[in-house]
C-alpha cells in the first residue's frame, strides 16, 4: 500500500485526522497506510516495524475511531439502549435483551460467552413454546462449567437455582430450586447436549453426544400453563446452541421436533427489551473499559496514553476517556478513575495484573486487546499473564463483534512472538515493515575491546569506582590473574573507558546502556563524583537515571530533561528504553552488551533516527565477567547470594565475546572496532560526518549529486527544447 495516502482515505474520521495534522503528521507512515484499515476492517493485525515508524499511531488511531463510534451509537441508544423495543423476531436464537449484562452474545444469536470466574451468567432464548415436544442442541466449545436446560421468562438467569428453570450441569448433576442431584454423566469441551422438552407429558430429558439420559425432571402442576424458553448459565465458558435450522450432529428423539420448527400457535414470544426489568441487575458497568493496552514500561505506557490524549482532541461528545494503570501512582485514584467509567485503559503487566485478579478491573466488555512492544513483554517473563488475560476477555461483545487482537513488536523474526501469536490470534495479518534485523546506513557501531590483562589502569582505579559486590566474597588481589580478579578488574575499567569515550569524542548527548540497574546507579554516582548529575547543566558528564526502581516523577523529570537537551547522558536498562521514541541522539555507548542479540539491534537503533547520522560504541571484555542474575523471590532486592546460579546463587558467567559473535552472525557483518582512545573514522567518500546532523548534511550525497548534476543539466535543457518545439507548433497552426 503506498504510503502516500491520506488519513482520510485510510478510513479515518476527519476529527481524528485535524488532530494528526497539529501533531505535524500530514501523511500516514508506511505501518500507518498497512495497519489503520485492516484494524477498521475488523482483523487481528500483527504489526513490526522500527520504533519512531508510528507504530503507537498505527492502532491508536482505528481504535479511538472505534471505540468512539461504538460510545456514541450508546449513547444515542443504538443498539441495545434503544427505547423502542426490539421488532418480533421470527428465528429462534439466544435474546440479548434477556441476558446478563457481562455474557456476550454473537450476531447470529448462536453462540454465548462467559468470561467471569466468580459469577454466573445466563441467557434464554427468544422464542418459546407453550405445548408439544421440543429438542435443541448445545455443544461446549470453550472449556468451564456450563449448565443447560428450559425455564421459563420469570425464571433466574442462574438457570436451577429457583422454582421456575431446569438446568442440566457439566458436573453431572441437574439442578432444580439449588437442589443438585446426580444424573446422567460430566460433560465438557466439545460434547454435545441434547435439551428435550415434552410438554405433552410433562416432562424434560437429556442426552450427551446422542446417549439419553431419561427423565431429569418432572414439570410441577404450577408450571404446566408456563411458556418454556431453551436457557443456559455459564461461568467462564463458551457454548453454541442449534435450535433447528441446521442439521443436527445427532438426531432428536423420536416424536420430538426442533425448535425452529413450531408453529405460530406453540410458540410464545420473550418480549424482554432493554427497558423492561428483570431479577438480574442492570446497572451500566462503569469500571469495564473497550480497549486493553499493555506496554512493558511506565514511560511507553504514559507516552502512549499521552497521544491517546492527543488523537481524541477533536472528538466530538461523548469523550473518550482513558486511564493509565501504571505502578507509582495511587492506587486509589486509579480505581476512582475506573469507577467514573473508562473507554480505554493503558497499563503496564504488574498493576494490571494486581487490579485484574483484585477485581477492580472489570474486563467485561474489552474488545481490543492490544499487547505493544511484546517481544520485550515477552522477555520480562510475562507470557503466561498475556495468556491469562486473554482468557478472561469475552471473545464476542454485547454486540456481536469480536474480540480482536493487535500485536506490535520490534520484529517479527522472534520464535516466543510467533508462539504466542499461534496461542491467542485468529488468523492475523502480519506486517513486518522491518524485515530481519539490520543495520540503518545512518548508524555507525563499533567496539571497542577491553583486556584487563594488558591494561592495568583498574588498579588505580579501584578505590574511586563503585562496583556491583559481586566479587564481595572473593579474593581479589592486584598480583592475581584469576577470573574473580580480572572480573573485576574489567567492572572497573569499563566506567573509565567509558569517562574516555565522552571526553575523546566530545559527546554532546548519549544513551548509556546498562545490563542491571545496580550497574546503572553505580555510573551515576561516578559521573556525579567527577562533576556530573542532574544539577549540572552545563557540565560535560551531568546525568541522569532512568530505571524502575526510580520513583515516577522523577523517571518524568528525567527523561523530560533529556528529551529537553537540559541532561546530557541518559543512564538506563534496555526495559526503561524500550520503546521510548527520542530523535536526533548522536551516540550510544552499551557499557556492557545485551543478553540477547535482538537487543543490540534495538539499543543502537536509538541513534540515526529522521536521518541523522549516529554512532554506537560498546564496551567489550575480552575475558569473562561475573554478573548478576536474580532467580530469588526478591529479584535482588537486598539480595547478597553470589554463588552460581548452578550453586543456587544469583549469578553466572557473562561472555561479552561470544554475544559479540552473535550480533556479528546475526547482521552478517564483522563490527568494526576502535582503540581505547576512541579515534572514530568521521569520514564517508571523503566527506565529513556529523554525529547527530542530518545525513544530507554530512556530505554523504554530495558526491552522488555532483555525478548527476551535468545529466540533470542536460535533460532540462531537452525539456525546454521540447517544449519551445510545442509551442512553435501550435502556433504555426493558428
Amino acid at each position: 500500500m503506498s504510503p502516500f495516502r491520506s488519513y482520510i482515505e485510510l478510513g479515518v474520521m476527519p476529527e481524528i485526522v485535524e488532530a494528526t495534522e497539529e501533531m505535524d503528521w500530514i501523511l500516514p507512515t508506511n505501518i500507518q497506510a498497512e495497519a489503520i484499515p485492516l484494524i477498521l476492517g475488523g482483523g487481528d493485525v500483527l504489526m513490526a516495524a522500527e520504533t519512531g515508524s508510528g507504530k503507537t499511531g498505527a492502532f491508536c488511531l482505528p481504535v479511538i475511531q472505534i471505540v468512539h463510534e461504538a460510545l456514541t451509537e450508546t449513547v444515542k441508544g443504538k443498539p441495545l439502549k434503544s427505547s423502542v423495543k426490539p421488532s418480533i423476531d421470527t428465528k429462534v436464537k439466544l435474546n440479548p435483551f434477556d441476558r446478563s449484562d457481562q455474557l456476550a452474545i454473537d450476531k447470529d444469536g448462536l453462540i454465548c460467552q462467559g468470561r467471569e470466574h466468580f459469577q454466573w451468567l445466563g441467557c434464554r432464548s427468544n422464542i418459546g413454546v407453550v405445548k408439544g415436544k421440543f429438542y435443541y442442541e448445545a455443544t461446549v466449545t470453550d472449556e468451564g462449567l456450563c449448565r443447560v436446560g428450559w425455564s421459563t421468562d420469570i425464571a433466574s438467569l442462574d438457570l436451577g437455582t429457583d422454582n421456575n428453570g431446569f438446568g442440566f450441569g457439566g458436573t453431572g448433576k441437574k439442578s432444580y430450586a439449588r437442589q443438585f442431584d446426580g444424573y446422567g454423566e460430566p460433560f465438557g469441551h466439545k460434547d454435545v447436549i441434547g435439551c428435550m422438552l415434552d410438554l405433552d407429558n410433562y416432562e424434560i430429558r437429556f442426552s450427551k453426544n446422542g446417549v439419553d439420559f431419561g427423565r431429569a425432571f418432572e414439570i410441577p402442576q404450577k408450571l404446566r400453563n408456563s411458556p418454556f424458553f431453551a436457557a443456559v448459565v455459564l461461568k467462564n465458558a463458551e457454548m453454541q446452541f442449534n435450535f433447528g435450522d441446521d442439521a443436527f450432529t445427532f438426531s432428536p428423539p423420536q416424536g420430538f421436533r426442533t425448535l425452529s420448527k413450531s408453529t405460530t400457535d406453540e410458540r410464545y414470544h420473550n418480549i424482554k427489551g432493554p427497558n423492561s426489568s428483570s431479577k438480574e441487575s442492570r446497572r451500566p458497568t462503569h469500571s469495564a473499559p473497550t480497549a486493553l493496552i499493555i506496554e512493558p514500561s511506565r514511560e511507553l505506557a504514559q507516552q502512549t496514553c499521552d497521544q491517546i490524549s492527543l488523537f481524541k482532541e477533536h472528538l466530538a461528545s461523548p469523550a473518550i476517556r482513558e486511564v493509565l494503570l501504571v505502578g507509582g501512582e495511587n492506587p486509589k485514584q486509579q480505581v476512582n478513575l475506573l469507577r467514573e467509567g473508562v473507554e480505554m485503559v493503558v497499563g503496564t503487566p504488574g498493576r494490571l495484573d494486581d487490579f485484574i485478579s483484585s477485581k477492580k478491573l472489570d474486563l467485561s466488555q474489552v474488545r481490543f486487546y492490544i499487547l505493544d512492544e511484546v517481544d520485550g513483554l515477552l522477555a520480562q517473563g510475562h507470557s503466561e499473564l498475556i495468556c491469562q488475560i486473554y482468557n478472561k476477555l469475552p471473545k464476542v461483545s454485547t454486540d456481536g463483534k469480536r474480540l480482536q487482537i493487535i500485536v506490535c513488536s520490534a520484529t517479527l523474526h522472534n520464535e516466543a512472538v510467533k508462539q504466542l501469536a499461534d496461542k491467542i490470534m485468529k488468523y492475523p495479518t502480519w506486517i513486518d515493515l522491518k524485515g530481519k534485523d539490520s543495520v540503518p546506513d545512518t548508524v555507525h557501531h563499533v567496539v571497542c575491546m577491553i583486556d584487563p590483562t594488558k591494561d592495568k589502569g583498574w588498579l588505580n582505579l579501584r578505590r574511586d569506582i563503585t562496583t556491583d559486590k559481586v566479587h564481595a566474597n572473593d579474593l581479589i588481589k592486584s598480583t592475581s590473574t584469576t577470573p574473580e580478579t580480572l572480573s573485576e578488574a574489567i567492572k572497573t575499567l569499563k566506567v573509565h573507558y567509558l569517562v574516555k569515550a565522552i571526553n575523546a569524542l566530545n559527546m554532546e548527548q548519549a544513551i548509556i546502556f546498562c545490563r542491571t540497574k545496580l550497574d546503572c546507579d553505580n555510573i551515576e554516582k561516578h559521573l556525579i563524583e567527577l562533576g556530573g548529575g542532574p544539577r549540572a547543566m552545563v557540565n560535560q558528564l551531568s546525568c541522569v537515571c532512568l530505571h524502575s526502581d526510580r520513583n515516577r516523577a522523577e523517571r518524568q523529570q528525567n527523561l523530560s530533561s533529556f528529551k529537553c537537551g537540559q541532561i546530557r547522558f541518559l543512564i538506563c536498562t534496555d526495559v526503561a528504553a524500550r520503546g521510548l521514541d527520542i530523535t536526533g541522539i548522536p551516540y550510544v555507548v552499551n557499557v556492557t552488551l545485551p543478553d540477547e542479540k535482538e537487543n543490540y539491534i534495538h539499543r543502537i537503533g536509538r541513534v540515526g533516527r529522521a536521518d541523522r547520522m549516529g554512532l554506537a560504541i560498546s564496551l567489550i571484555s575480552t575475558v569473562p565477567e561475573k554478573v548478576w542474575y536474580h532467580t530469588c523471590p526478591s529479584r535482588g532486592k537486598k539480595c547478597h547470594n553470589t554463588k552460581l546460579k548452578e550453586n543456587g546463587g544469583c549469578t553466572i558467567w557473562y561472555d561479552e565475546v561470544q554475544l559479540l559473535k552473535n550480533v556479528e552472525n546475526h547482521l552478517n557483518t564483522k563490527v568494526a572496532t576502535v582503540n581505547s582512545d576512541f579515534v572514530v573514522e568521521k569520514t564517508v567518500s571523503g566527506e565529513k560526518i556529523v554525529y547527530g546532523g542530518k545525513k544530507s548534511e554530512t556530505g554523504e550525497n554530495k558526491g552522488h549529486f555532483e555525478q548527476l548534476a551535468s545529466t540533470v543539466s542536460e535533460l532540462a535543457t531537452l525539456e525546454k527544447q521540447v517544449q519551445l518545439s510545442f509551442l512553435s507548433m501550435q502556433f504555426n497552426r493558428r
